[in-house]
């Protein structure tokens, strides 16, 4: 009897060690991970070869066109079973417009620690892409180094600071195309043409650790765009553009913004949804921990008239405000042209949104602003300890609500 129970002692033992060897790992008591990139992680090479630009012809002097040699360096670092594509540190490289293609026969990184600078020749543009990533699998994007996109060249010709100038669009500085398992972490990222950062079509990213500046007057550089993308956080980073800080477009599911600091620029926003009359669809979205200062506006939900779908599942908690024009705004009626947008009855239905531990200040007279569609009323409406005070000492901040459907209010100032 005694040595039964010591056996069965001894079993319990072990069970308990296998079972604290997943948690600390990260997996769960299937041996599964909870994090699905730790386990693109694991299919690493464990002898990696560094394939380093300089090898292949790059100069770094801040002049010469260094695009044709991290075309060859990419091409063979690709093909190869496990590497680290090098940009190194202390070199200016400049780049044409490039696109870095998929598959590749293993996870890669790619080590940023010198700057990339955009060819300053707009001609060379198609004027939709710099640097691009596309097909890419179980990639990694770390830095150090600096992606100047040279944007000053780009806001002069723009419509919207020329108005003697045809609007066209400008390249997006950095862009990831139908890419899985993607970690970007520690890029300062600058000056764009217009967008600084994009996702579209990826799944299972992780950005991190990011800085994205240019001017306060810089046209349409929204910092991270994300459409068409699912299962992707961006946490801890630090944006200050002349557009959106994010935007979050059509397609996008399970996105997560965590710890963002917002300003300048036009505020995190979801959309602009179905405009030219689209179908739309964004669910299963958070931004928990943002500190935004001195933005157009705060967190937003725009959509023009005339679209169709759904916006729903949406949280925004743990935010705070500093001078901040509309705070909380859902704006149904959006339209970016010069001439009128017409009224028309079909919208994007807009549904499931909690605000919740919501403070700071507002520069304009209504902190919130809920301007929903007559037909499509905004439905399941949430508020939970908000509170919005005026920036101007004897002003009292007020609340313009719209054909808005609330669920449930719970210590809101202002509220509807």
């Amino acid at each position: 009897m005694a040595l039964q129970v010591h056996k069965f002692v001894f079993l319990l033992i072990i069970v308990g060690l296998s079972y604290s060897s997943l948690l600390c790992c990260g997996r769960n008591i299937h041996g599964y991970t909870d994090d699905p990139i730790i386990i693109r992680r694991g299919l690493r090479a464990v002898n990696q070869k560094t394939f380093n630009v300089d090898d292949y012809g790059a100069q770094g002097d801040g002049s010469a066109d260094d695009t044709k040699a991290f075309e060859k360096a990419w091409k063979e670092a690709c093909s190869s079973s496990g590497a680290v594509f090098l940009v190194p540190g202390n070199k200016n490289y400049v780049l044409k417009p490039i696109t870095f293609s998929g598959p590749c026969n293993s996870p890669i990184n790619i080590q940023i620690s010198g700057n990339i600078l955009a060819w300053e020749d707009r001609s060379a543009y198609d004027s939709r892409h710099w640097l691009v990533f596309k097909k890419i699998n179980n990639i990694r994007v770390q830095g150090g180094g600096v992606i100047d996109g040279n944007g000053k060249i780009w806001w002069q010709n723009s419509c919207k600071v020329d108005k003697t100038k045809p609007c066209k669009s400008a390249p997006t500085a950095l862009v990831f195309n139908d890419c899985e398992n993607l970690v970007v972490n520690n890029l300062n990222i600058q000056n764009a043409q217009q967008m600084h950062l994009s996702f579209n079509g990826c799944n299972l990213v992780k950005a991190s650790g990011l800085t994205i500046t240019s001017p306060e007057d810089s046209p349409n550089t929204d910092g991270i765009h994300i459409t068409s993308t699912k299962n992707i956080q961006v946490t801890s980073s630090s944006i200050g553009t002349g557009d959106d800080c994010i935007s979050i477009e059509t397609g996008s599911q399970s996105v997560r913004a965590m710890d963002i600091t917002c300003g300048p620029g036009h505020g995190i926003s979801i959309g602009s949804l179905g405009d030219k009359e689209s179908k739309a669809h964004v669910s299963d979205i958070t931004v928990n921990g943002a500190n935004l200062t001195k933005t157009t506006n705060g967190v937003r939900i725009k959509t023009w008239q005339g679209g169709s779908g759904v916006a729903s599942n949406i949280i925004f908690q743990n935010i705070h405000f500093s001078d901040v024009k509309n705070p909380i705004i859902i704006d149904q009626q959006y339209c970016d042209q010069d001439t009128p947008c017409k009224k028309q009855a079909s919208a994007v239905q807009i549904r499931n949104v909690l605000y919740q531990n919501i403070t700071g200040t507002s520069v304009s007279k209504n902190a919130v602003v809920f301007d929903c569609s007559e037909t499509h009323p905004c439905q399941g409406i949430t508020m939970q300890n908000v509170e919005i005070e005026s920036s101007e000492g004897d002003e009292t901040a007020q609340a313009r609500c719209d054909n808005v459907k609330l669920s449930k209010i719970e210590d809101v100032s202002p509220h509807c």
